[in-house]
């Protein structure tokens, strides 16, 4: 059974920093692409990072390049997302996920999200 599990959210100023970090079970999490996204009210999930089983590919979204950073710890089974430069238009229910199969088509597995919140 995968399961994912994100915290480190919460509220902050504009320009401030948070971390944070998706605990990872159920499946091969070293074999694992890994992904985060994010929900903003009123909007649909969007896209934000990905990074590859071993770590060496990483995209990010136009929005956040230059500000957020994916890492992973493969021996701990987790996923972070550092974000620095935070901006009120980053304020979204950010969720971590993992592909279901090599078919981008077939969905992904999704944690239960932890709202980031940046006030102006």
């Amino acid at each position: 059974q995968v399961l994912l599990v994100e915290s480190g959210g919460g509220e902050v100023q504009a320009g401030g920093s948070l971390r944070l970090a998706c605990a990872a079970s159920g499946f091969s999490f070293s074999s694992s692409r890994m992904e985060w996204f994010r929900q903003a009210p009123g909007k649909e999930r969007e896209f934000v990072a990905r990074i590859s089983y071993g770590g060496y590919t990483i995209s990010y979204a136009e929005s956040v390049k230059g500000r957020f950073t994916i890492s992973r710890d493969n021996a701990k089974n987790m996923v972070f997302l550092q974000m620095d430069r935070l901006e009120p238009e980053d304020t979204a229910v950010y969720y971590c996920a993992r592909a279901k199969t090599i078919n981008p088509g077939d969905g992904y597995y999704w944690g239960q999200g932890t709202q980031v919140t940046v006030s102006s």
